[in-house]
């Protein structure tokens, strides 16, 4: 059943603008070089310096991070780890080199985006420890970086979503680094989607049934939906949501993870985790990135009012919103 009358009107031309559709194991390298050959923003232009840098892991390895910090007085400011979507299998943290300068600036904090390793190359724990090792160097760089490391919040689209949530829990349960927040915004949270019964209406566009199984596949090493999916790849199979930092979601009501998505805000609040939730009607997968839309300046009116009242709990203004 098709789902193409219930899009917001001013959505339907944004679907132009999203990567082709079809097998995804052909597709993936065509769709990583294009994603690796979009332009970049001029640094001049954005309100956030930006550098980038490579860490160590604890496991031997490096990876890229990206340092995005608002241009002006240097101080001390709350900062928020930023993690990119993409299925678990494309993506980088440049590629949110604007949006993240944007939100650093407005949200008044340090930005770090993390180039976790992707799948199906490195499948899980490899990009959820990448992503938990620059957490831990944020942590504990934090004078360096002028971060306040009381103040570090959490976040991301889709996988990234997927990705953060999943740390949180990883932070959690190992105790080493304290969380005020965490951000999903229409998260990748559940492999199960792929094998339940399917929704009438959501998944129809952008992100496939067809192709959250090949994102699953590729970060699990093998078919979605089995017992034993550890709830560190899927934050959805964590057995308890208790402890976890203040969560803002949002998804789209015509998005594939609409529903894992809905059932993860439920649970977080029936486990006593300050919870806000937005649903926005006749929205697909992404659809607040390449649109100007009513309903998607209000997805990122809310989300950024959210961020802000999380890192800056004690203020009455709103930073950024200043001249």
């Amino acid at each position: 059943m098709s789902s193409r009358h219930l899009i917001d009107p001013e959505l339907l031309a944004a679907l132009e603008m999203f990567p082709p559709r079809g097998d995804m194991a052909t597709l993936l390298p065509m769709i990583r070089d294009g994603l690796g050959a979009l332009p970049t923003p001029d640094p001049e232009t954005l309100p956030a310096t930006i550098e980038e840098r490579r860490i160590a892991t604890r496991e031997g390895h490096e990876i890229g991070i990206v340092i995005l910090t608002p241009k002006g007085e240097a101080r001390t400011r709350p900062a928020l780890l930023h993690i990119h979507g993409g299925g678990y299998v494309i993506g980088s943290a440049a590629m949110a080199n604007a949006t993240n300068a944007g939100r650093a600036a407005a949200a008044d904090c340090v930005v770090v985006s993390v180039d976790y390793r992707l799948a199906p190359e490195t499948p899980h724990p490899g990009p959820l420890e990448d992503c938990y090792a620059a957490l831990a160097w944020l942590h504990d760089d934090a004078d360096a970086l002028r971060v306040d490391r009381a103040r570090i919040a959490i976040g991301g689209e889709s996988a990234g979503g997927g990705l953060a949530a999943a740390l949180a829990l990883i932070a959690r349960d190992r105790g080493e680094i304290p969380l005020i927040h965490q951000h999903l915004i229409y998260s990748m949270i559940d492999d199960r989607t792929c094998t339940a019964e399917r929704h009438p209406y959501t998944g129809e566009f952008v992100w496939t049934p067809e192709q959250n199984r090949f994102g699953w596949s590729s970060l699990l090493g093998r078919e979605p939906g089995g017992a034993d999916v550890p709830h560190y790849a899927a934050a959805a199979r964590a057995p308890d949501l208790a402890g976890l930092p203040p969560s803002f979601i949002a998804v789209g009501a015509l998005d594939l993870f609409l529903e894992e998505d809905l059932e993860y805000a439920r649970r977080l609040i029936r486990a006593g985790v300050p919870t806000e939730l937005h649903v926005y009607p006749g929205a697909y997968h992404g659809f607040e990135v390449f649109s100007d839309a009513p309903v998607a300046k209000n997805a990122n009116a809310n989300s950024l009012a959210a961020l802000k009242r999380a890192l800056h709990p004690d203020r009455t203004d709103a930073p950024g919103d200043r001249d």
